[in-house]
């Protein structure tokens, strides 16, 4: 563990960029994106000196800030993999066979929830709802959403990952985001054009 931290000269440019957006006396308010920062810096995980010193910043007590770091999931209190994947196991998900998934990745790795892989490059997680259920099943690696996964599609992906490559983020099957598989299915004939009458009002409104 480091013995100590402090934010890089960008970081630090940041950190005061953002705590400059609260009032006087509310600088506290600034506590989660800086957490966020130190932890980016620190090879994605938080240290105590890293936790003190955005107490220090922020005029914080420490434990307020550690409250913080140990309330909140994407903050990784323990050293984390190069590449963090976090599968989201939650209903919707679960439904439409998460489960597969998670077993896809323990079989590819090696390893069970929360563990990391021996050369440090994957650390496998659970993670609850991540917003995309229409997408589901799906998970996240760093910034990254991987949507609409197989078993097959997400082996592709920890095998790209692993040989430094960056697979295409978002959707792994034939569609654009969240519109339907195969394409529209309404409004896809000549769209009409209301006018706009002399009086303020559309055709057809009377």
């Amino acid at each position: 563990m480091s013995e100590s931290f402090e934010f890089t000269a960008d970081n630090l440019a940041q950190a005061k960029k953002i705590i400059a957006r609260y009032p006087e006396g509310f600088q506290a308010s600034a506590v989660m994106p800086l957490l966020f920062m130190a932890q980016r810096q620190n090879a994605n995980h938080l240290t105590v000196p890293a936790i003190e010193y955005v107490a220090e910043m922020l005029a914080m007590p420490v434990i307020r800030v550690m409250e913080v770091a140990t309330f909140y999931t994407m903050y990784n209190l323990d050293p984390v993999g190069t590449h963090m994947i976090e599968v989201c196991t939650t209903t919707p998900c679960w439904l439409r066979g998460s489960s597969k998934i998670v077993d896809a990745c323990k079989k590819e790795l090696g390893i069970g929830i929360g563990q990391t892989t021996d050369d440090g490059k994957f650390t496998l997680k659970e993670a609850e709802c991540l917003g995309a259920c229409v997408n589901a099943p799906m998970c996240q690696v760093g910034d990254h959403y991987y949507e609409d996964l197989s078993e097959e599609t997400m082996i592709e992906i920890i095998k790209a990952l692993r040989d430094g490559k960056e697979p295409k983020a978002g959707t792994q099957i034939d569609r654009h985001t969240s519109a339907p598989s195969g394409g529209l299915t309404t409004l896809t004939g000549d769209q009409i054009k209301p006018e706009l009458r002399s009086d303020g009002a559309f055709d057809g409104d009377d």
